[in-house]
């Protein structure tokens, strides 16, 4: 099953253009659910998987909560990818992952920090030092942009256009998108250009890359991640905050402002429309929110006049 399973991957990228992020997640999945074959002396023959296989094995991930609903869902949806390409090959007669129903995606919404929560942490990196300068700009860049972690540190020095008020991103599937930055994250980027070459005197020269680690090398999502870890204590951030979170506030709080769905599916880079449409539940949540905390007629316990 793993050699089917290279050859799934190898297709995927060489064939189809599938980003290498989504490369690395789809083999993680299917080799989770070899491994889980093994691990339970079930057939590894393709053509003797069925539904029933399948379900004990959505059965197995639920159990103890390993992991969480969103997670099990696109396992589901990986299994029934790989099952289509092995039928299109004539490896197998029937794609079993079809006849598995797909479970309801619970309730979680798109986790966003205030406006007032941004700000504060937008303010936390000291931007006298040279590091301090690069984490103020990824910071002010993300919020600004709505740019995914990979997106933001695969930027090279050419990917950006400080006078026009623009980066050119490379999205998933190898999309292309022209996104605006604000001010902010402009004289952010300014300040920290200034400063870059002095990261780059720390190691190997790489004049390429934007966002430049502490030996002069490319910085990585991760780098990034726990860079906002270190600064949330700063800013006085308790809640769980993640790169990510910064893409969840920037649609969030454009259409909580009233910017278009379309012009927000846009600039996050989205395929379909209903990926953008979860926002709108956040917006919806809050206003009811504030609906229930102000109108007289929402209070419990307040009494007719």
């Amino acid at each position: 099953m793993y050699t089917l399973i290279n050859q799934f991957i190898d297709y995927m990228g060489l064939e189809r253009g599938t980003s290498p992020h989504t490369c690395r997640a789809y083999r993680k999945d299917l080799e989770l659910f070899a491994d889980f074959l093994a691990e339970k002396k079930l057939p590894t023959d393709v053509a003797t998987i069925d539904h029933l296989t399948i379900r004990l094995y959505l059965g197995h991930l639920y159990q103890g909560k390993r992991v969480k609903r969103a997670s099990v869902i696109r396992k589901l949806a990986t299994l029934r990818t790989f099952f289509r390409y092995l039928k299109r090959e004539g490896i197998v007669e029937k794609n079993p992952a079809k006849m598995v129903a797909t479970p309801k995606g619970g309730k979680e919404l798109p986790h966003a920090l205030t406006v007032d929560e941004a700000f504060r942490l937008l303010a936390v990196p000291d931007g006298a030092t040279p590091l301090g300068s690069r984490d103020h700009a990824i910071l002010e860049l993300l919020y600004s942009s709505g740019l995914r972690v990979g997106e933001l540190t695969a930027l090279n020095l050419h990917n950006l256009d400080l006078g026009g008020g623009m980066v050119r991103v490379m999205g998933k599937g190898g999309k292309e998108r022209i996104v605006p930055i604000g001010s902010k994250a402009t004289e952010a980027l300014g300040a920290y250009l200034e400063r870059r070459v002095e990261l780059m005197e720390q190691g190997r020269s790489a004049p390429q890359y934007l966002f430049l680690n502490n030996r002069g090398g490319r910085l990585t999502p991760r780098s990034v991640a726990r860079m906002i870890k270190k600064y949330l204590p700063l800013g006085g951030i308790v809640k769980e905050t993640s790169p990510h979170t910064f893409r969840h506030s920037f649609a969030t709080h454009l259409l909580d402002a009233g910017a278009d769905l379309r012009g927000i599916q846009e600039l996050l880079g989205h395929t379909s429309l209903s990926t953008t449409q979860r926002y709108t539940h956040v917006s919806s949540a809050k206003l009811m929110e504030v609906y229930d905390r102000t109108h007289p007629r929402a209070r419990k316990g307040q009494k007719d006049a």
